[in-house]
C-alpha cells in the first residue's frame, strides 16, 4: 500500500538534514571572524580520553579577532593549548593562567580562495545527498505505480511534486554557499 504523504514527508526531511549537515561543515570553515563554532571541532586529550573542548572549557568572543578560552581545571591549560595549536585551523593559542587567548589571523587572498573551494565541495557534497534522497522517492513511486497502488497520473504528479522539493532545497543549498563565499571572501 502506498503512502505518498509519507514519502514526501520522509524526502522533506532526509533532504533538510542534507542541509543541516552543509550548515555544520560552514560553521567548522573559518572566516576571518572569531566564532566560538570555529573550535568546536577541537578533541581535546583530556585524562588520557578525547574529549570536546567544551567539556573542558568554555569559549568566548571577547573581541572580533580573538577567542577566549576559559579551562576549568588547570592541570588541562597545556593539553587545551596543544589541541587548538594541532587542530589545523592554524591558530596559536597562547595561555595566561587558566585563560587561553586564541588570536584569529586575517586571512590572505590564496587562503581565502582555498577555503570558498572547500565551501563549494561542501555544498556539491550536500546537493549530491539530496539528489539521491530524489531519486529513492522518484524509484518508490515508480514502483508503486507498477504495483497498482498509484496511477500513473498520480505518479507523474507526485514526481512534480518530489522534484519542486528537490528545485527549493538546492536553492537553499546555493544560497547558504553564496553567503559563506561572501563571508568567506570579506576582509
Amino acid at each position: 500500500m502506498s503512502d505518498v504523504a509519507g514519502l514526501k514527508k520522509d524526502l522533506s526531511r532526509r533532504m533538510e538534514g542534507a542541509v543541516e549537515v552543509l550548515h555544520k561543515e560552514f560553521t567548522g570553515l573559518r572566516t576571518g571572524r572569531a566564532s566560538v563554532s570555529l573550535l568546536e571541532p577541537v578533541m581535546v586529550e583530556a585524562y588520557g580520553v578525547p574529549t570536546p573542548l567544551n567539556q573542558v572549557a568554555s569559549v568566548s568572543v571577547p573581541e572580533s579577532r580573538m577567542l577566549s578560552v576559559q579551562v576549568w581545571d588547570k592541570s588541562m591549560v597545556k593539553a587545551v593549548e596543544k589541541a587548538i595549536r594541532d587542530s589545523g585551523l592554524g591558530l596559536n593559542p597562547a595561555a595566561d593562567g587558566t585563560l587561553v587567548r586564541v588570536p584569529i589571523p586575517a586571512l590572505n587572498e590564496e587562503r581565502r580562495t582555498e577555503l570558498s573551494k572547500v565551501a563549494g565541495k561542501y555544498a556539491e557534497q550536500a546537493k549530491i545527498s539530496v539528489r539521491n534522497v530524489r531519486r529513492d522517492g522518484m524509484d518508490q513511486l515508480k514502483k508503486w505505480e507498477k504495483d497498482g497502488d498509484i496511477s500513473k497520473d498520480e505518479m507523474h504528479d507526485e514526481e512534480k511534486e518530489v522534484q519542486k522539493l528537490t528545485d527549493k532545497v538546492i536553492g537553499e543549498i546555493d544560497e547558504a554557499l553564496a553567503h559563506k563565499e561572501q563571508e568567506i571572501m570579506q576582509v
